[in-house]
């Protein structure tokens, strides 16, 4: 079985798009897992690892009033992340991680609460408006365990919304033969 950013390589290729992902709690961890695969550089765009709050404004259009009053372990900023590294980057598809990998809380939040998130064009084969989507995770374990789960979660996030894609499409074929029933 091969892992899951060799899978997101393969279906990326496939597909014929690409992939930028901005990091906070994974600082770099995300791009290092799915640029070690072979023939990634075919659908990988690049990576901004906004490691420091300010940039996550900075770099990635992150709302500052959003990271003052929330800080920058929130979903509204992992989704944010990835919509502002899509565009930044120039990809079809942006994914995000930020939350506390430890050892001690930061901005109230307790170690182990991450946002992950992905932004591209959902609902494009529908003509759905794009968007984003955000996972909320607790994670337990040690820094190392948050952070390497945080990247599985991110990869496991669009491969999910992949499969939903391929079974709505394979809905939308079988009605189309069965004459719109």
């Amino acid at each position: 079985m091969s892992s899951p950013a060799a899978e997101l390589v393969r279906l990326l290729t496939v597909r014929g798009e690409t992939v930028a992902v901005a990091e906070s709690l994974t600082g770099g961890l995300v791009a290092a897992e799915i640029t070690s695969v072979p023939g990634a550089s075919k659908v990988f765009r690049g990576s901004v690892t906004a490691y420091a709050t300010e940039l996550k404004h900075g770099l990635l259009g992150v709302d500052a009033t959003l990271l003052a009053e929330r800080g920058p372990v929130d979903p509204q900023v992992a989704a944010q992340m990835a919509a502002g590294v899509r565009k930044a980057l120039g990809a079809d598809w942006g994914l995000a991680t930020t939350g506390v990998a430890g050892p001690d809380p930061q901005d109230g939040q307790p170690v182990g609460t991450v946002f992950v998130a992905v932004d591209g064009p959902f609902g494009a084969a529908t003509g759905t408006d794009p968007g984003g989507k955000t996972l909320s995770l607790r994670l337990n374990g040690g820094r190392t365990e948050i952070r390497m789960e945080s990247v599985r979660s991110v990869l496991a996030l669009l491969l999910e919304q992949f499969a939903s894609e391929q079974t709505g499409n394979e809905r939308a074929q079988d009605t189309e033969r069965n004459g719109g029933f």
